[in-house]
């Protein structure tokens, strides 16, 4: 049977999301419990897969993945107990055989926490807002070799408990893209740019990329499938990172604590 999930984590301690041999990462975590509660041996032959990557330090409230089991039953409860406390499943699905979570989900939607209250939140609405739509981000990412034209439905910026927060939806994104959209976002709030940065550095007009703002404030916030999932039972060890104000607060202080350090 195949099973879509819907899966959580605190990204500090991980090397990002993808397996990677000798680091400690997201899907290697996941594959471990799997094969622990045997809900498959071999991930290649399950067809695991997660609807996309996430680098070092990033978080998600809410990437999905599926997979194929005999075992479908184990897809919830048992599974979220042999996960280690900074990795929870929120939800699961039965999706056809041939559904995969990289190319069949509809929007994506990230969010990026500032832990500076001061920033001008109205002056980075502004700029924000400049994002939707069509456009060549080949200066707003890191990676240029691949086609740079993503379309944007939807970019805000409103106000967190610690900060101003960035949300933005798409169906992809290059890498970087939403760090170096939120590097730009950031300085506008403190005035070392102007809103017209977002319009030079998406005509091309702008010759060098900005930098990647910290991973630590990056979270993976929602995916649309287009489907509902049926909750799964919360482990005890979970509770503080579920709940989404816990989330953001964590979010927040932590990326504050490491720009203090830094």
């Amino acid at each position: 049977m195949r099973v879509a999930f819907r899966l959580g984590w605190w990204g500090a301690g991980f090397a990002g999301s993808q397996r990677q041999p000798g680091f400690c990462t997201v899907e290697g975590e996941f594959i471990r419990a799997c094969q622990q509660t045997k809900v498959f041996a071999d991930p290649i032959r399950a067809g695991f897969s997660l609807s996309g990557r996430t680098d070092r330090g990033v978080h998600a409230r809410a990437q999905v993945g599926a997979l194929t089991t005999d075992h479908p039953e184990r897809v919830g409860a048992i599974l979220n107990r042999a996960l280690p406390p900074e990795i929870w499943l929120t939800g699961v699905a039965p999706v056809h055989e041939l559904w995969h979570p990289r190319h069949d989900v509809r929007r994506r939607t990230y969010r990026y926490f500032f832990a500076d209250p001061s920033l001008d939140r109205s002056a980075m609405g502004r700029a924000a807002a400049q994002f939707v739509g069509e456009h060549d981000f080949a200066r707003l990412c890191r990676a240029r070799s691949k086609y740079p034209v993503r379309r944007v439905f939807s970019s805000r910026v409103f106000d967190g408990d610690q900060g101003p927060v960035f949300e933005i939806t798409a169906w992809s994104y290059l890498w970087h893209q939403v760090r170096c959209m939120a590097a730009v976002l950031e300085a506008i709030g403190r005035h070392e740019e102007d809103e017209g940065t977002v319009e030079r550095l998406l005509s091309g007009a702008c010759r060098r990329n900005p930098p990647a703002a910290p991973a630590a404030g990056l979270v993976l916030w929602e995916i649309e499938t287009g489907f509902p999932f049926t909750p799964v039972e919360k482990g005890e060890r979970h509770d503080d990172f579920l709940a989404e104000t816990a989330l953001a607060h964590r979010v927040q202080v932590g990326l504050a604590e490491r720009l203090r350090r830094e």
